[in-house]
C-alpha cells in the first residue's frame, strides 16, 4: 500500500517536470525566499521586543522613539513581503491546477476512458472511483491549494523554530531544581518545557481527533452522490414527469441528503472535540511562557523586556511545534483529497493499460473477424463472430433480451472494451 508522501510525490511531480516547469520552479523558489525574508522579520521583531520593553521600563524616551521608527520600517518590510507571498502563492495554485486540470481531462477523455470507467463502476468491476467530474472540477483545486500552503506553512514552522530556538534557549538560562537531596541543572529550560508542552498537545489532538481522516473522505463521496443524483434528476426530467416519478426521485434525494447529514453530523462531533482542546492549548500558551519565566524576572535576573522577549521567542517556538495541531483537520482533508486522486489517478492508468477493440475503417462494407464479446463480469456472449456486410444489404439482428445485441454495436462502434 503506497504511503500518503508517496502519493502526494506522485500527483505533484509531473507539473514540476513539465514543459511549464522552470515557470513552477520560479515562483515556487520565489515563494519559499519570501516565507524566509518573513521570519527573519519575525526574528528582528522578538530583538526589537526587547529594546522597546527596556525603554519603557527605563522611561527612556529617546529610546522609545527610536524603536518605534525601528518598527516601521520592520513592519512596512513584512507587509510588502506579505502581500507578495500571498499573490505568488495564488498565482502557483493557478497555474498548477490549469495544468492539472488539462492533463486529466486529456487522459479521461482519450480512448474513451470516460465511458469504460463508467462501464466498470456500474458493473462493480475493480475499484473504480465515481463521480470523476468531482475529481477534476473539485479534488484538483483542493490538492493544489492544500499541497501549496501546508508545505509552505511546514517550512515556514521549521525555519522559525531552527531560528528562534536559538534565541530562546540563551535566554532561558538554567533551571536548578534538587531531587532526593541532590541539585541539579536544566539548561534551556524554556525549550525543553515549549517542546513537552508542544508533544503532549500533539499527542492529544491526534487522538481526539484521527477519525476526521476516514469521515471527511466519506463526506465528499456522499456530497459528490447528492449531487449527481440532483443533476440526473434534470437530465432526465421529461420522463421522470412522463412516469410521474417525482416521488420516488424525491426519496431517493431525501435518501441520500440524510446520508450526507449523518456523516456530517459524527464528522463535526470529532472538530467539536479537537476544538475543545486546540483553544484551550493555544489560550493556555499565552499565559505559559509567562508563568515559567516568571521566577527570574521576579529574583531580577532578568528585565522586563528580556521577559518580554522571552514570551515572544516562546510563542514562536511554540507556534512551530504546534503547526500539527492548528493543521490537523486541514490535514484531514488533504489526506482524503490525496486518496480520491490517487484512486482515480489508478483507475485512469488501468482503463489506458486494458486493451482496446481494433477497428478499422472501411468504405467496402462491415466486417469482423474471430470477434467474441463478453460482459466485464466475463460472462460470454459470443465467440468466434465472423460477419461480413457489403454496402446497401439489408440485415436483420434478432435475439433474446441480454444475447448481446447492443454490445454487437457497441463493438462495431469501437468502444466496447
Amino acid at each position: 500500500m503506497q504511503s500518503t508522501a508517496s502519493k502526494v510525490w506522485a500527483l505533484t511531480t509531473p507539473y514540476f517536470k513539465s514543459d511549464q516547469k522552470w515557470k513552477a520552479r520560479g515562483l515556487l523558489l520565489a515563494i519559499v525566499l519570501l516565507n524566509l525574508g518573513a521570519v527573519y522579520m519575525l526574528v528582528l521583531l522578538n530583538d526589537w521586543n526587547r529594546l522597546f520593553y527596556d525603554a519603557l521600563d527605563k522611561h527612556d524616551r529617546a529610546e522609545f522613539t527610536t524603536q518605534l521608527f525601528r518598527w516601521t520600517w520592520i513592519a512596512l518590510t513584512y507587509i510588502l513581503i506579505a502581500v507578495y507571498k500571498f499573490y505568488l502563492t495564488q498565482l502557483l495554485e493557478v497555474r498548477w491546477r490549469a495544468w492539472m486540470t488539462s492533463h486529466y481531462l486529456q487522459r479521461w477523455m482519450s480512448s474513451q476512458v470516460f465511458y469504460r470507467m463508467e462501464l466498470a463502476r456500474f458493473t462493480g468491476q475493480g475499484a473504480t472511483p465515481d463521480n470523476p467530474d468531482q475529481r477534476i472540477q473539485e479534488d484538483l483545486q483542493l490538492f493544489t491549494h492544500y499541497t501549496v500552503s501546508l508545505s509552505m506553512g511546514l517550512l515556514n514552522a521549521v525555519v522559525t523554530l531552527v531560528s528562534f530556538v536559538g534565541i530562546l534557549w540563551s535566554l532561558s538560562g538554567d533551571f536548578t531544581f534538587e531531587v532526593a537531596g541532590s541539585t541539579y541543572e536544566l539548561h534551556g529550560y524554556m525549550v525543553w518545557a515549549a517542546i513537552g508542552y508542544c508533544l503532549v498537545g500533539t499527542l492529544v489532538t491526534h487522538l481526539l481527533g484521527r477519525r476526521q481522516i476516514p469521515l471527511n473522505f466519506q463526506q465528499q463521496r456522499l456530497e459528490a452522490d447528492f449531487r449527481h443524483h440532483l443533476v440526473r434528476v434534470r437530465e432526465y426530467s421529461e420522463a421522470i414527469a412522463l412516469d410521474k416519478g417525482e416521488r420516488v426521485e424525491r426519496f431517493n434525494l431525501d435518501k441520500r441528503f440524510f446520508a450526507v447529514l449523518g456523516n456530517y453530523l459524527k464528522l463535526i462531533k470529532v472538530q467539536k472535540n479537537v476544538l475543545w482542546f486546540s483553544n484551550f492549548f493555544g489560550q493556555a500558551a499565552l499565559i505559559f511562557p509567562f508563568l515559567v519565566a516568571a521566577p527570574r524576572y521576579f529574583s531580577g535576573a532578568i528585565q522586563l523586556g528580556q521577559l518580554m522577549q522571552i514570551g515572544s521567542a516562546f510563542g514562536q517556538v511554540q507556534d512551530s511545534l504546534a503547526w500539527f495541531i492548528d493543521n490537523y483537520s486541514t490535514l484531514a482533508v488533504w489526506r482524503a483529497t490525496t486518496d480520491r486522486l490517487t484512486s482515480f489517478e489508478d483507475s485512469v492508468k488501468a482503463q489506458l493499460a486494458s486493451p482496446a477493440l481494433r477497428v478499422e475503417s472501411s468504405n467496402s462494407g462491415l466486417a469482423t473477424h474471430d470477434l467474441s464479446l463478453a460482459l466485464p463480469t466475463g460472462t460470454m456472449l459470443a465467440a468466434g463472430l465472423n460477419l461480413a456486410v457489403k454496402p446497401g444489404d439489408a440485415v436483420l439482428l434478432t435475439g433474446a433480451s441480454g444475447s448481446g445485441k447492443s454490445t454487437l454495436f457497441r463493438a462495431l462502434s469501437g468502444i466496447w472494451p
